[in-house]
């Protein structure tokens, strides 16, 4: 009978199923590290935009915050603009006030008052004056609340004058401008308006 010695066959297909083995490990250790490595590429490269939008959102904020800030500074210019024009319309509404008051004074002015004085303090005029009675004074504080120039009408004094031959009565009153600021805050107002 022959003798027949298995056992290299058995060595060779044990090497080949271990050379398979090995081959199909490092087949799927190779697939899984690239399947691995093109999720990390994947992923990394999303970041990347990501980082990349942020950075671009971060300059155009900058960009907006600098303009925002343009806008303040022309803001407070408009203001400080506004202002000025306003000062220059209000002397221009009270250039030819001098005029306009006499005008309205003798509008108002009933018969039987004498005006002695007229001092402008500020937006007020001091009258100083004489007045045959008190219902003509009376009746010249309901014109000057009735008139579009004066308004706020404060008598200050009235007294009887004992040596006058006619009886006439002194009196001194304040009335307000309409519409006009006080000279002083007017030139704080253009000094202000000029820094």
């Amino acid at each position: 009978m022959a003798y027949i010695n298995l056992l290299p066959w058995r060595k060779e297909a044990l090497k080949v199923k271990q050379k398979e083995f090995f081959t199909i490990l490092t087949a799927v250790g190779l697939l899984a590290f690239s399947l691995i490595f093109a999720v990390n590429l994947y992923f990394q490269a999303r970041i990347d935009g990501q980082v990349t939008r942020n950075q671009f959102l971060k300059n155009e904020i900058q960009k907006l915050d600098i303009q925002i800030a343009e806008i303040k500074t022309l803001n407070d210019k408009k203001a400080a603009l506004q202002k000025r024009i306003g000062v220059v319309e209000q002397l221009q509404r009270s250039r030819n006030v001098g005029t306009q008051v006499l005008d309205e004074i003798a509008k108002i002015i009933p018969n039987g008052i004498y005006i002695t004085q007229l001092d402008k303090q500020g937006n007020s005029i001091k009258i100083t004056g004489k007045s045959e009675s008190n219902n003509h004074l009376a009746n010249m504080i309901r014109a000057i609340e009735l008139s579009d120039l004066f308004t706020d009408a404060t008598p200050e004094s009235i007294t009887a004058d004992e040596g006058s031959p006619k009886l006439l009565s002194s009196f001194k009153m304040r009335v307000k401008i309409k519409g006009l600021v006080n000279d002083a805050a007017l030139a704080d107002n253009v000094a202000g308006g000029g820094r």
